[in-house]
C-alpha cells in the first residue's frame, strides 16, 4: 500500500465504500442539446457502437437513486474527448461512447466528450456527489489512444511499432499503443494524468488495462505523480487477471491500494451462476486473503460483472428459469456483500438487467428504475419484476454498512462442501473498544435444503475471545431471504438449516 493514498482514517472510508459503474453515456439523458455535440456522425440510438445520449447532467439527476441503494461511490468510464467515427459507412462504424477511445492531444488538454457535457458539468457532478456524502472514481487511459488519435499524428514515434507477442508491447484491439519505457511519453502520460487529478476533485482512480503497461512505469512515474496533484487518492489497477492472487499482488507492490478481483469472479460465476460446487468459491477467497493479507484483501474491489463481461445474469445460459436465475443472482449478490473486499455494482445489476457479450452488455438504462412503481413491473431483457432484486441490493447494501465486521473483520472458513452438501459458511469479526460485531455467512447451493453443523469452538482463524463469546449464543439473520429468522448456538457449534438456494447472514447478538 502506497505510503499517501489511504492511510491513517482514510484506510475504512475505503473499505466500507459500495462502488457503482456507470457508462454515463447509457444511463440518463439529462439533456438533448448535446446529443449531436462533438464529432459527427456519432449520435445513433440505434446503433449498439455509438452514443446514445446519457450525459453527466443525467448522472446529476439521478444522483439520488444511486444514493438510495446504497452505494457510496461513482465510477464513470472515462469522459476524456473521444476520437471521431471509426469504419465510418459500414456496418462495422463506432464510436467512443465508452471513453477508451481518448483523442488525446500534444500539447496534452483536458477536455472533456462534447456528448456527456462541459469541465463545468462534471465538476457540477464531483461537487453535487460530495454534498450527497459521496465519492466520484475517476476512470483514466495511460496503455493506448484512441485510434488515429491527434497525438498518434503528430507524435508517431510516442508509439509501439512492432508487437513481440506480451501484453506490454501489442496494441490492444489495435489501439495506438504507447512506450511508457520512453522517458518522454512517461512523462507526457504522467503529467496528463496530473492534469486531470490536480483540475478535479476526484477521490479515486480506476486505472484501465493496467497490466499492459510496465509495472515500473506505475511505480515510479505516474503513481507518485497523481498523488503529488492530489494525496491521498484512492488508486484501483484494472489488471484483468483470472487465475489467482498471486497475479494480482504485483500492482499492489507497485504502489496501488487495489485491484479487482477477477479470479473470484470466476469462482462465483462457476459456483452460483452455473450452479456449480462453492469449492470454487471457498478456494479462491482463501487465496486472497492468504496471499494479499487481510488489509490488502479488505480493499480488493469484488465484482459480479462489469462493461467487459458477459452480465452475470446471462451465465447460467438458455433454458434456465427465471425464478432459478434469480435465486442464483440472489445468492451471488450475497457473496458480493458479504465477503472480503469492496463491492462494485454494475448500472442494472441491481434492477436484474440481462447482457451477453460486449457490446449487449452495454444495454441503456430504462426510466422505470428511478421509481419503486416502475420497478414493480415486468420487462423484455430484465428479470421479472426488478424490484425483488433492488430491494435485496438496498439491504445488502444497508446490513454492509452497518455492520463493521463486513467491511473491516476477519475472515475465516466454516464449511466448504469437500464433496459433501453444496453449502459454504464463513465467519467475519472485528471488535474494539468501542465496537463489537460478529457475522455468520452461510449460502445453501443446493436444489433443496440443507443442514449444516458449524463448528465454531474448534476454528483457530476465529480468536480465542469471539470463540467464547459465541459458544452459546443467539444469532439474528438479517438477509431476510428464507432461511430461520434465529439460530442459537449451543457448546461451541451452531447447527444451520437453510432452504435450497438461500443464504443467511447471522448476526450474534
Amino acid at each position: 500500500m502506497h505510503a499517501q493514498a489511504v492511510g491513517g482514517t482514510n484506510i475504512d472510508t475505503w473499505r466500507r465504500q459500495i462502488i457503482y459503474l456507470t457508462l454515463p453515456d447509457r444511463f440518463n439523458n439529462g439533456t438533448t442539446s448535446n446529443d449531436n455535440a462533438g464529432a459527427p456522425n456519432c449520435f445513433n440510438k440505434a446503433s449498439a457502437t455509438k452514443f446514445h445520449g446519457g450525459d453527466l447532467a443525467g448522472l446529476r439527476q439521478q444522483l439520488g437513486y444511486i444514493k438510495g441503494m446504497g452505494a457510496s461511490t461513482l465510477w464513470t468510464t472515462p469522459v476524456y474527448a473521444q476520437v471521431g467515427e471509426v469504419n465510418g459507412g459500414t456496418s462495422n462504424a463506432a464510436c467512443g461512447y465508452h471513453g477508451y477511445w481518448p483523442n488525446f492531444k500534444n500539447p496534452a488538454d483536458t477536455a472533456t466528450e462534447p456528448k456527456l457535457g462541459t469541465g463545468a458539468d462534471l465538476s457540477g457532478l464531483i461537487t453535487d456527489l460530495h454534498n450527497n456524502g459521496m465519492k466520484y472514481m475517476m476512470d483514466m487511459v495511460a496503455n493506448h489512444a484512441g485510434y488515429a488519435a491527434s497525438v498518434a499524428q503528430t507524435n508517431p514515434g510516442w508509439f509501439h511499432s512492432t508487437c513481440t507477442g506480451d501484453d506490454i508491447n501489442c496494441p490492444l484491439a489495435g489501439l495506438p499503443d504507447f512506450r511508457q519505457e520512453d522517458s518522454t511519453v512517461a512523462n507526457y502520460l504522467t503529467n496528463l494524468s496530473r492534469s486531470w487529478t490536480g483540475t478535479y476533485a476526484i477521490d479515486a482512480i480506476r486505472m484501465d488495462t493496467a497490466k499492459h503497461v510496465p509495472l515500473s512505469y506505475w511505480q515510479s512515474s505516474w503513481i507518485p505523480g497523481v498523488l503529488a496533484a492530489r494525496p491521498n487518492t484512492f488508486l484501483l489497477a484494472e489488471a484483468f487477471l483470472t487465475g489467482s492472487a498471486s497475479q494480482l499482488k504485483p500492482f499492489y507492490d507497485a504502489g496501488f491500494d487495489s485491484t479487482f478481483n477477477f479470479p473470484l469472479r470466476n469462482a462465483l460465476v462457476s459456483g452460483f451462476a452455473r450452479a456449480g460446487g462453492l469449492d470454487a468459491v471457498a478456494a479462491s477467497t482463501q487465496d486472497y486473503v492468504n496471499t494479499l493479507g487481510l488489509n490488502r484483501a479488505l480493499l480488493t474491489v469484488n465484482i459480479l460483472d462489469n462493461h467487459d463481461v458477459p452480465r452475470f445474469l446471462n451465465e447460467p445460459g438458455f433454458g434456465v428459469a427465471e425464478d432459478e436465475i434469480r435465486r442464483r443472482y440472489h445468492l451471488g449478490l450475497g457473496a458480493l456483500f458479504t465477503l472480503p473486499g469492496i463491492p462494485q455494482l454494475y448500472y442494472g445489476d441491481e434492477i436484474g438487467m440481462y447482457g451477453g457479450a460486449d457490446p449487449d452488455n452495454r444495454r441503456d438504462m430504462p426510466s422505470w428504475a428511478w421509481t419503486s412503481t416502475g420497478r414493480a413491473g415486468t420487462y423484455s431483457g430484465f428479470l421479472p419484476n426488478p424490484g425483488l432484486t433492488y430491494n435485496l441490493v438496498q439491504k445488502l447494501a444497508s446490513v454492509r454498512t452497518n455492520n463493521a465486521a463486513l467491511w473491516k473483520g476477519t475472515y475465516a472458513e466454516l464449511w466448504r462442501p469437500n464433496g459433501g452438501t453444496n453449502v459454504y459458511s464463513f465467519y467475519r469479526g472485528y471488535s474494539d473498544s468501542t465496537t463489537a460485531s460478529r457475522i455468520i455467512v452461510v449460502f445453501n447451493n443446493n436444489p433443496s435444503s440443507a443442514s449444516v453443523t458449524l463448528n465454531i469452538g474448534a476454528n483457530t482463524g476465529i480468536s480465542s475471545a469471539d470463540r467464547t463469546y459465541l459458544a452459546a449464543r443467539t444469532f439474528d439473520d438479517q438477509a431476510g431471504q428464507g432461511a430461520p429468522a434465529t439460530a442459537t448456538s449451543s457448546g461451541g457449534n451452531l447447527t444451520v438449516n437453510l432452504p435450497a438456494k438461500t443464504f443467511a447472514i447471522y448476526r450474534a447478538r
